[in-house]
């Protein structure tokens, strides 16, 4: 039988993870939130009400809605929180390292019969999965980001995953109200495959001095239609984890055309990673946006 999810875990209080809990919450579903810093939980309970709060304004959902999701979310200091999780959802950083220790630590602490996920964006969920007790019961859900406005989830199966995990997973999703796809497992999956290559390319050619960052963005926000230039995309993403899914491409798919650029690596080591940091390709100290090169 598949198993229903009712009680869903969530390791790391960042951006994706608070937004994953979000969507739980609103779906009514019971969540344990974790982080190893306390500061952070405090964070990530303070963005998600106040991002429930301009649902509310904007007449998604009720006050009475959101004070029922902000109540149905605990923030838990230990993996030991998680006991009782019918799925744990791992949403650290973009560090296979990591990620690695966190299932092995994960797994003695909930129960056996529970699945385990990750949320990466790129990592092989094979490689993931062998980190831990059970394969079978262990499944890539990638959400996108802005978790509580985007529709996508990409479901990734590893070599093990069981049919029964693939069909609660789909279920889980399906109960947050969001479209699936499904992805064989390889490096980056669907959406990052063809994304990230294309920001990239972007790079190039500001490294190139073809364009400016505000002449690329303008051009393929109204050339090409996107809702947000790349290099500007970028930013909002984190120009860290651009450079680690596009090491994973080039690394795993061995192919010259994923090299990362210089240019992003150059940003990356001063520390200029977008919007989190206040500097990537804009500067955002100010009032207004200023493209820094």
């Amino acid at each position: 039988m598949t198993m229903d999810i009712r009680t869903v875990g969530v390791v790391g209080a960042g951006q994706m993870g608070n937004g994953i809990a979000h969507v739980c919450a609103v779906a009514g579903l019971d969540v344990r939130l974790n982080d190893i810093s306390e500061e952070k939980l405090n964070q990530a309970l303070a963005t998600i009400d106040g991002n429930l709060a301009r649902q509310v304004s904007r007449g998604g959902i009720s006050d009475e809605e959101r004070r029922r999701a902000m109540a149905r979310i605990v923030a838990v200091k230990s993996y030991e929180g998680l006991g009782d999780c019918d799925l744990v959802i791992e949403a650290a950083t973009e560090n296979e390292e990591i990620k690695r220790k966190i299932l092995v630590e994960l797994c003695p602490l909930v129960r056996p019969d529970a699945i385990l996920s990750t949320n990466t964006s790129s990592i092989s969920i094979t490689r993931l999965a062998a980190a831990t007790d059970r394969p079978e019961r262990f499944i890539g859900i990638h959400f996108m980001n802005p978790v509580p406005i985007m529709q996508l989830v990409e479901l990734i199966r590893g070599i093990a995953t069981e049919d029964a995990t693939f069909e609660a997973a789909r279920g889980f999703t399906g109960k947050l109200h969001k479209t699936t796809t499904v992805s064989e497992d390889f490096p980056a999956f669907i959406v990052n495959r063809i994304l990230l290559p294309m920001i990239n390319e972007a790079i190039y050619v500001l490294y190139e001095g073809v364009g400016s960052v505000e002449s690329i963005d303008t051009a393929m926000r109204l050339g090409a239609n996107h809702p947000m230039g790349p290099l500007q995309l970028a930013d909002f993403i984190g120009l860290d984890i651009c450079l680690s899914v596009m090491q994973v491409l080039h690394d795993g798919l061995a192919d010259t055309k994923y090299r990362p650029c210089p240019l992003l690596v150059k940003y990356v080591e001063a520390g200029w990673l977008g919007r989190k940091t206040k500097r990537g390709f804009y500067d955002y100290r100010g009032e207004h946006p200023v493209p820094t090169r």
